[in-house]
């Protein structure tokens, strides 16, 4: 991947926390490198407590590298979260409960001091999937609805970057599936770089060009594998046996 194709750089990147009783703290990443390309999908897989989400907090910027280097699209991540680039959506979906759906979508253009772009709001209330719901309020939605929202939100101010830290791993089953399905069909739309965080081997296969497994604590990339399969992606692929076989490499890189 040339320099000029990279979105997303990590170099050699640690995090060390402060933890009261320790001379060093603790050691979250180690010596972490890693690119996704403009454009590309990339999951990360690993361990819990392995560093997953301090990897996607560090793009974010919502934490800083302790030794090493962090870039999105050729800056540092708090220069493009400064002018509303970064697009980020959590477990948690993080909806104001007193605003509709179509006020929680609109809420970043009134962060970053714009306009509300009403015509934009509405079309990606739309693209999500919740046409008719835009005067709800989120008690009265299900959760999957909710986590629509949230993903409509991080998407509205076109941002150059998305990043899902579980965005689906409150729901249960067949809802994660049904909204699988609706994600891939929304980045198909965008073709938006996106990073996700997942602890499920079949979501990050389904839905990413690329899946990188994570070790246990200290977090380091130890697997990378290339998604095969044509996009866009029926949700029958799962039941191939390119899959399966995929899911038993990635498990047992999760495993050792």
């Amino acid at each position: 991947m040339r320099p000029a194709e990279r979105a997303i750089v990590l170099e050699c990147v640690s995090k060390r926390f402060p933890l009261p009783g320790t001379s060093g703290g603790l050691l979250a990443l180690s010596e972490l490198s890693l690119a996704v390309g403009a454009g590309e999908f990339v999951a990360v897989l690993g361990p819990s407590g392995c560093g997953k989400s301090t990897l996607l907090r560090l793009v974010a910027s919502l934490e800083k590298p302790s030794t090493g280097s962090v870039a999105v699209n050729g800056a540092p991540p708090g220069l493009v979260s400064a002018r509303h680039a970064l697009g980020v959506a959590f477990q948690d979906h993080a909806l104001l409960p007193w605003l509709t759906v179509r006020d929680n979508v609109a809420l970043p253009f009134k962060i970053a001091g714009r306009h509300v772009d009403a015509p934009a709001v509405a079309r990606l209330i739309e693209l999500v999937g919740l046409a008719g719901f835009g005067n709800a309020r989120p008690k009265q939605l299900s959760g999957g609805m909710r986590q629509r929202a949230s993903i409509a939100r991080a998407l509205v101010l076109d941002p150059e970057v998305l990043l899902l830290d579980e965005p689906f791993g409150a729901l249960d089953a067949v809802t994660r599936r049904q909204m699988n399905v609706e994600l891939q069909r929304i980045w198909s739309e965008r073709r938006i770089t996106t990073m996700l965080i997942t602890h499920s081997v079949d979501e990050a296969l389904f839905l990413a060009d690329r899946v990188v497994v994570m070790s246990g604590r200290p977090g380091r990339i130890i697997r990378e594998v290339v998604v095969p399969f044509a996009r866009p992606r029926d949700p029958e692929v799962m039941r191939s046996e390119g899959f399966h076989r995929l899911v038993d490499e990635l498990t047992s890189a999760l495993d050792s």
